[in-house]
């Protein structure tokens, strides 16, 4: 690109964009290049300064990171090397047994998570970084390529501009640690050149499949995506067409672009759609906009807020966007069409409407702005359509810094504001103002762009430093793989026994979801798919949670542990502690179906039909020789026996629910049970007679499953002959499976099957809601799409029959 293409100019808006100047694909793929580059480097150092890993000794796994990303992660490279309990559809590992499907369309199914298969298991946390750091990259160079598709300009220009979209505030500080967000942060640019493509009438078919990769990659961030892209399209339209009929043909090819590629992912996403509807409902929250200042601090850099809009995409960019409508290079139409869809854009943010909008209809749990990377992309849009007109004037650097300069100082009401981050704003615009008024006047071309490029990543790199400092003072954070993982990982693997029984990783645990960590096939799951049938039998039977019901937790109790056949559990000092423990499959009597009531005590005794748990002889003291539980759901604090070791219990309803908690042997009077401080309002003491307990399991091992095999989705077990009554499988009763050609039944939140006497071989198959209904219109779709292609090529076969016929 030569120096007098920076000039101003005016690009006609009526006629179709002009193709990008370029020599073959090199001005392009090097604009890609530099902002993939810049990228990198911004992300890499501003975790260098914090310290955080792989660069230093602070944890990176805060929240849901390390909740819930590292795990599922570490359970796909397991998938890749044929060492997971399970496939595809089924998941044995987690929450005593769950569908797999759902969490790998919402987690897994980007094309970048299949790169940690390449590193160690034991370097998963190194793995998902790098993955995160390529994700960012990749929005970078695709914003890049974007913006030189729709205009031409300065290869560099569009690398630094790129780069600001992929460094905007919502990437780094918020992305950052749900790397399945990032991949709606490639999918905008993506799916707006699929817009252009459509504006052209060409590559319908790539455009296709583009579609198709953005919505499978991550279907939450993709469906933004996908309204922001249209808004994009809207604009071009307008300004670039003319006549109703002709922008009708171009929306409608847009149109028929995007419903046959979200059509062709229907196989995941129609079972995660209906999944949703089956997981328990966890949180709702009112959408409640926060105060302008706090909008508009964000702007700046060195921020941080869980609950406001990151739309901070740096000042270089900021400038040459609110510039924009005082560049007379550019026709007043175009000026305020851009303008107005930021300003919109913007407004949408604030507005409960609209909000619901966004978010597919449903106030999200956490971060209510997931929306924002769509205003960043927006934004560096509009900053390129000014920019490819030719740089701002004076008075229009001016006009732009006065906007950037009044939203700063309506910030000055925040609390969310810095010194850090004014200080970064103010000197990054007064730089940045310096480099395009240099850049404009044709002067210091290099130097300036250097500047440029420094202002951003210096910009980004103290953003992403300050939200690390900010995250982890404020959300919880989870070690990186170490010696207690490697150590708890090589115990559970000694342990094994499945499917004759079940190994748990115990409490307390490294994460929500340490069976997709460390191994085994415990009880604890947390995701956004946790079943509601799982969360509530658990729930009456005594177990914890924390995050709303959706993350449960692993129920170390030796009665739920038999009944759901864990044999082998990993306890809190890394000794593994064993017992008998039931097939997976028992036989229980005939009779009407029973349900759970208040007290998880008597819940786990109807569940296994004996009685095994003793009235205390006085009040907080267990019979000697019986273990005491505690069951206090609400209690924060510690409980112990006199003479024992205090238990720790987390009951902050509603987010948390304390487990029923073991507290040892007693010893009678001496026993007595203590609270720290004062005690719940509700609280159980149950004194479980171990003798008891064994008689009741060998009572149902007698006419239990002689033997169990599994399947990664299904199980086949062997029944004593003449076997009646009900067949319980200890499988929490998730919608989908089906047993003897017919559905499965439930019998107190677990699978259940009726048996006539003459069943002795069981079999049962998992098949996730809406997979064959979703891969009977992924065919359709692509049979649409094949005969497009037909359709498309036929004129040139036509032509070449023409050909040959003259020839012969």
């Amino acid at each position: 690109m030569s120096t007098s293409q920076l000039a101003p100019h005016h690009t006609p808006e009526r006629s179709a964009p002009p193709p990008v100047r370029r020599s073959g694909r090199r001005p392009g793929f090097l604009g890609s290049a530099f902002a993939a580059l810049v990228t990198a480097v911004a992300v890499c150092s501003g975790d260098a300064v914090a310290r955080v890993f792989p660069y230093g000794h602070r944890h990176r796994s805060v929240n849901d990171l390390g909740n819930q990303f590292v795990p599922f992660h570490a359970h796909l490279w397991d998938l890749l090397h044929g060492r997971a309990r399970g496939g595809l559809l089924f998941n044995w590992q987690s929450g005593y047994g769950t569908s797999f499907l759902p969490d790998l369309g919402t987690y897994l199914s980007s094309p970048f998570a299949l790169l940690v298969g390449l590193f160690p298991r034991h370097d998963i946390d190194l793995a998902v970084y790098v993955v995160t750091v390529l994700k960012m990259t990749a929005a970078a160079a695709a914003m890049a390529w974007l913006l030189r598709a729709q205009r031409p300009g300065p290869w560099w220009a569009a690398g630094l501009l790129g780069a600001s979209y992929a460094l905007c505030g919502w990437s780094v500080i918020e992305a950052s640690y749900n790397p399945m967000w990032l991949d709606g942060l490639i999918a905008f640019p993506m799916l707006c050149l699929t817009g252009e493509w459509a504006l052209r009438g060409r590559r319908p078919l790539l455009g296709v499949l583009v579609v198709a990769v953005c919505w499978t990659a991550n279907f939450y961030t993709a469906y933004m995506a996908t309204l922001g892209a249209a808004l994009v399209l809207l604009v071009r339209v307008v300004l670039t067409r003319e006549g109703v009929r002709e922008r009708a043909r171009v929306i409608g090819r847009a149109a028929v672009t995007t419903v046959l590629g979200m059509a062709l992912t229907a196989p995941l996403l129609v079972p995660l759609f209906l999944s949703s509807k089956q997981a328990y409902p966890g949180w709702f929250k009112e959408f409640t906009p926060v105060p302008w200042s706090d909008l508009f601090a964000r702007l700046m850099p060195a921020t941080y807020s869980f609950g406001s809009p990151a739309v901070f995409t740096g000042t270089g960019t900021l400038l040459l966007a609110a510039a924009l409508p005082f560049h007379g290079a550019l026709p007043r139409r175009t000026r305020l069409w851009w303008a107005g869809l930021v300003v919109a854009v913007l407004v949408s943010l604030q507005w409960a409407p609209t909000h619901l909008a966004w978010h597919v209809f449903a106030t999200p749990n956490g971060s209510p702005y997931r929306q924002t990377f769509v205003l960043a992309g927006i934004v560096v849009i509009a900053a390129w359509t000014g920019l490819a007109a030719g740089l701002p004037g004076v008075r229009a650097l001016a006009g732009g810094a006065g906007v950037l300069a009044a939203a700063a100082a309506w910030a000055a009401g925040s609390a969310l504001a810095t010194g850090w981050g004014y200080a970064l704003f103010c000197g990054g615009l007064a730089v940045t103002a310096a480099a395009w008024w240099a850049l404009a006047r044709r002067r210091w071309l290099l130097p300036a762009a250097a500047v440029l490029a420094a202002a951003l990543v210096a910009q980004a790199a103290a953003t992403t430093a300050y939200g690390h400092k900010a995250k982890l003072a404020g959300l919880d954070d989870y070690p990186s793989w170490g010696r207690s993982h490697t150590s708890r990982e090589r115990a559970l693997t000694r342990a094994d026994g499945w499917p004759a029984y079940r190994t748990d990783a115990g409490r307390p645990a490294l994460s929500g979801n340490d069976p997709l960590l460390l191994g085994g096939e415990g009880g604890s799951y947390y995701s956004s798919h946790t079943p509601d049938v799982l969360t509530r039998t658990m729930a009456a039977l005594g177990a914890g949670w924390t995050s709303r019901g959706r993350s449960v937790q692993s129920l170390d109790n030796p009665v739920t542990d038999a009944l759901f056949s864990v044999g082998a559990r990993l306890k809190a000092d890394g000794k593994v502690v064993r017992a008998e423990a039931l097939p997976l499959v028992t036989v229980r009597p005939a009779g009407p179906p029973p349900e759970f009531g208040e007290s998880p005590f008597a819940n786990q005794e109807l569940l296994l039909g004996a009685k095994v748990y003793e009235e205390p002889v006085a009040p907080g003291v267990c019979r000697s020789g019986t273990d005491p539980f505690l069951w206090a759901p609400e209690y924060s604090g510690s409980a112990s026996l006199a003479d024992g070791r205090p238990a720790r219990m987390n009951g902050t309803q509603p987010k948390n629910r304390a487990a029923l908690q073991p507290l040892g042997r007693s010893r009678g009077a001496s026993s007595q049970l203590v609270f720290d401080r004062r005690p719940p309002d509700r609280w159980t003491l149950g004194c479980l007679d171990r003798s008891k307990l064994t008689a009741a399991v060998a009572a149902l091992r007698a006419s239990a499953a002689t033997s169990v095999r599994v399947s990664d989705a299904g199980l086949t077990a062997t029944l004593p002959a003449g076997s009646t009554g009900t067949a319980v499988v200890a499988v929490p009763a998730v919608r989908g499976w089906s047993c003897e050609g017919r559905p499965a039944g439930a019998r107190l939140g677990l699978l259940a099957v009726p048996l006539d006497g003459r069943t002795t071989t069981l079999r049962c198959a998992f098949t996730p809601p809406g997979l064959l209904p979703g891969a009977a219109l992924a065919g359709f779709s692509a049979l649409v799409v094949a005969a497009l292609a037909v359709h498309r090529r036929r004129p040139e076969y036509l032509a070449g029959l023409r050909r040959r016929a003259r020839r012969g």
